[in-house]
């Protein structure tokens, strides 16, 4: 895909999936480097610096896991390493649902507190079910991202903190880079993302943060593996290095990106991505009281994805013929999710996008349903 600096001169910005993410030039060209070793000086150096840049974006002072792997990846890790026997699985859209499908292919027991896609899961919800007892590990995902909804994280982990022994495991795909996540002050247990989402990566890497109780559970984990064993991974981060061959050319991309982070500043990063959050919801808001096409995001007010929103379609409009011909006019949206893929489409706003971006899809958007 041809693209250019994110000022709008060619056809970046025309990019517009909830992921993979389209990725700045700058980092792009940043993986032509030549291949390092990895057992010597110069990878040390590379993940010291990648280090520095992670701890800031999530918040934290613990080391931050860099897999060579998709997310998914880490999703198990966070199971195998952090589950005993039973997980509590809340479920509010497909990936969600997901999290709760791996621990169970990971041979725990599985429940669920399940809502409406679109809905969050509340506290309350939370605290009646734990209280009930028998479960060492709540997953959850923070930005659901095929509904666009966003559950509060730290309204949760505070009721996971309340139990002696439960720990929990957040999916932040959508979030980590792009929504307010504070690793340590919120008390998270473990959270991970992917590097084709809000950090704007070329996809093939995984992040994640895992807290102290967490290390503990991980050293008597009689199932995690060898692959995404999170002691390894600390052992091997100790003395800056990954447990197995990394993507090093990915790293030159992470190392380019994280600097660019830091230039923006992560504060700016998550105005920036609510303002296209916004943007979007000002505009369906328009769509349906001056043009009378009757829209809706389907996410709650207060409890919207700043990276992902999904639009519900009026009865009679396709998503999948919304999503074609929004490809005719050079932009690639996202399709509705599993069930929702009839009836919704989705905008992923997130990474290097800039609202006057967000505005040329959404124009394109108004001629497609008016």
């Amino acid at each position: 895909m041809e693209s250019s600096h994110i000022d709008g001169t060619s056809s970046f910005g025309r990019f517009f999936l909830p992921g993979p993410t389209e990725v700045h030039p700058e980092v792009l060209s940043a993986q032509d480097q030549a291949v390092i070793g990895h057992r010597g000086p110069a990878i040390k150096e590379l993940v010291g610096e990648l280090q520095d840049g992670l701890r800031d974006l999530f918040c934290t002072e613990n080391p931050v896991v860099i897999s060579t792997s998709s997310a998914t990846g880490l999703m198990e890790a966070a199971v195998r390493n952090g589950a005993r026997s039973r997980v509590l699985s809340l479920v509010n859209g497909a990936f969600s649902q997901r999290f709760g499908e791996i621990a169970e292919a990971c041979g725990f027991e599985v429940e669920t507190i399940e809502v409406e896609w679109g809905q969050t899961i509340t506290a309350d919800q939370l605290r009646e079910r734990l209280a009930q007892g028998g479960f060492d590990a709540v997953t959850v995902v923070h930005s659901e991202t095929s509904t666009g909804a966003l559950n509060p994280i730290s309204e949760l982990s505070e009721v996971v903190q309340e139990q002696d022994d439960v720990l929990l495991l957040v999916d932040s795909v959508t979030g980590v880079g792009g929504a307010e996540v504070r690793t340590d002050e919120w008390a998270l247990d473990f959270v991970l993302t992917g590097s084709q989402k809000a950090m704007a990566l070329p996809p093939g890497l995984a992040f994640g943060v895992a807290s102290d109780r967490l290390m503990a559970r991980s050293a008597e984990a009689p199932r995690k593996g060898v692959y995404f064993d999170l002691v390894t991974f600390r052992k091997q981060l100790d003395n800056l290095q990954t447990p197995n061959t990394p993507a090093v050319s990915l790293f030159y991309a992470l190392a380019k990106q994280l600097d660019r982070i830091r230039l923006e500043g992560l504060q700016a990063r998550w105005d920036r991505h609510q303002a296209m959050s916004d943007r979007c919801v000002q505009w369906v808001d328009m769509m349906r009281e001056q043009q009378g096409v009757a829209l809706s995001v389907l996410a709650p007010e207060g409890f919207r994805s700043p990276t992902v929103t999904c639009v519900a379609l009026p009865e009679g409009t396709a998503g999948p013929s919304v999503v074609s011909a929004m490809r005719e006019r050079g932009f690639t949206i996202g399709g509705g999710y599993g069930k929702l893929k009839e009836t919704a489409f989705r905008v992923g706003h997130m990474g290097d996008h800039t609202v006057s971006e967000l505005d040329a899809v959404l124009d394109a958007l108004g001629e497609v349903l008016s």
